[in-house]
């Protein structure tokens, strides 16, 4: 069975930096793309990053561009997001969710067909 589990999520200050892992088991993770998704209270869930079964691509949604790493190693099981320069609008939920296929084509929901419960991120003074 598909299993996702998020991790690595907490509190943290402004300007200040979280790596957060997605442990994926129940498929082959060469095949398949993964991407971070966010939902911050009262919004709705949001893109944040994507990538492709091997690693060769990664797509950011402009307001995280050059303060976040997507990464995978797929020998652990493990996908990695590296979140630098935190700021208080980064505060959400964050998940990660399994792309339906090798390669990342947007974050519309259809794309998707497994989803980890969630870590929380808060960037506050």
């Amino acid at each position: 069975q598909v299993q996702l589990v998020e991790s690595g999520g907490g509190l943290v200050q402004p300007g200040g930096s979280l790596r957060l892992s997605c442990a994926a088991s129940g498929f082959i993770l060469d095949y398949y793309a993964i991407g971070w998704f966010r939902q911050a209270p009262g919004k709705q869930r949001e893109g944040v990053s994507c990538i492709s079964g091997r690693g060769g691509s990664s797509y950011y949604r402009d307001s995280v561009k050059g303060r976040f790493t997507i990464s995978r190693d797929n020998a652990k099981n493990t996908v990695y997001l590296q979140m630098n320069s935190l700021k208080p609008e980064d505060t959400a939920v964050y998940y990660c969710g399994k792309v339906k296929y090798t390669y990342c084509s947007g974050y519309g929901p259809h794309q998707y067909d497994y989803w980890g419960q969630g870590t929380q991120v808060t960037v506050s003074s």
